[in-house]
């Protein structure tokens, strides 16, 4: 599912234009981006949590060379899945 997708399926659940769709949809992620980027967590009931982590340096090797290389520090997104919506995607397997 793309974007475009997303906005289509607002559109038609909510009854509103294309143009008003994409703008409501681009503001959620807009909403959603800006937290993460802060390092907040963002909870959503019944669907999941995205979480910021941090990682430190650490050691690697280029495995072209096999050089020894510090691997700088990052933060990284997760995903974890709420057990609501765990249980909806597996419910059909369970049928």
């Amino acid at each position: 599912m793309t974007k475009a997708d997303i906005f289509e399926k607002v559109q038609e659940s909510i009854g509103i234009t294309r143009k008003e769709s994409a703008e409501m949809v681009e503001a959620v992620f807009a909403i959603i981006k800006s937290t993460l980027e802060s390092g907040e967590n963002l909870k959503i009931s019944g669907f999941g949590s995205f979480i910021v982590k941090q990682k430190a340096d650490r050691r690697g090797r280029n495995p072209q060379t096999g050089e020894a290389i510090t691997i700088e520090a990052r933060r990284i997104l997760t995903f974890k899945p709420s057990d609501l919506l765990k249980d909806q995607i597996n419910r059909e397997l369970n049928v």
